[in-house]
């Protein structure tokens, strides 16, 4: 199946070696210089994959990105300034799945999209044995729809978030090391400084604590995190 990727990026030169590397690689590439005109673009057209830079003119990325969240889950793959740890937190708490600093390696890129497209995709995404369902306490999911709730409500996951949750359930009970829940829910190792899967986490445990659901996720020092299989007091 071919992804089709939109590029929201300013920078013309880079936007046309990303397009030629990319086409290379199988996926189907478009391109957007502008926030504002991206934010209508979506709108109105749908796309496996989205790069998104946060420097842009007229709004910027992570405004972009706020909008977009508002209407479509489409994985979001932000671009950022090397060394610009802030930016990148704030993109993958306003719903970013993945980043990468500028300038960035197209072979890595490529890779990344894959990445998020090989969890994605629901007949990719289902649950070991066949079931299409999990069912811990409160907390449903269901692979093939790829929607997850508690208590009833839904959870309004991103892509990223229910890759990590989806993993916690089928592990649920037991600790899960973060270099693993990064290789299982982000596709990559956790990298030095990674701070993704943490933030994954942080917006995970608020969102199942709107609803009832605290103490759910347990860090366990110096390893990972758990999901309980009954509601307990988190692990300081």
């Amino acid at each position: 199946m071919t992804a089709k990727v939109l590029i929201i990026d300013d920078d013309r030169e880079l936007c046309g070696l990303l397009v030629e590397f990319l086409e290379l690689e199988g996926f189907v590439t478009r391109t957007i210089h502008d926030g504002r005109a991206a934010v209508d673009l979506c709108r109105v057209s749908s796309f496996d994959a989205i790069v998104l830079d946060i420097m842009l003119p007229g709004i910027q990325g992570l405004e972009v990105l706020r909008i977009l969240r508002t209407f479509t889950s489409t994985p979001i793959l932000m671009l950022t300034a090397r060394g610009e740890d802030t930016d990148r937190i704030v993109g993958l708490e306003m719903g970013a799945d993945d980043y990468l600093p500028k300038p960035c390696n197209p072979r890595e890129l490529a890779a990344r999209l894959r990445a998020i497209l090989r969890r994605a995709r629901a007949e990719e995404g289902s649950l070991p044995g066949g079931a299409a369902e999990r069912v811990v306490g409160q907390t449903r999911l269901n692979s093939a729809e790829r929607s997850a709730s508690h208590a009833g409500t839904d959870l309004q996951l991103t892509s990223a978030e229910f890759n990590v949750l989806q993993v916690l359930l089928e592990q649920a009970g037991t600790v899960v090391e973060k270099d693993s829940l990064s290789r299982q829910a982000l596709g990559r190792p956790l990298a030095a400084y990674d701070r993704s899967i943490d933030v994954h986490i942080s917006k995970l445990r608020r969102k199942l604590a709107s609803l009832g659901g605290e103490n759910l996720i347990v860090s366990v020092r110096g390893s990972g995190y758990q999901f309980t299989v009954s509601t307990g007091k988190q692990a300081p």
